[in-house]
């Protein structure tokens, strides 16, 4: 079986920096920190659940993707 030239891969296109460039800036009142590095994510600090920063978020979306 022979793979396709255009066949798509787990390379994402962008990266962490590319995700970061996205997150809000700190006008934007308190921010709710990361559960997993602590940086600040892009949700208010009174958001309920878990949250993820724009970084963490976009690993567990390719640990996801990649996984299998």
């Amino acid at each position: 079986m022979t793979e396709e030239p255009d066949a798509p891969s787990c390379d994402l296109a962008g990266g962490p920096d590319a995700v970061r460039a996205l997150t809000p800036s700190e006008d934007a009142g308190p921010r709710a920190d990361c559960v997993r590095c602590g940086d600040p994510t892009e949700y208010p600090a009174a958001h309920p659940g878990a949250t993820l920063c724009p970084v963490c978020a976009w690993q567990e979306a390719q640990r996801i993707a990649c996984s299998g």
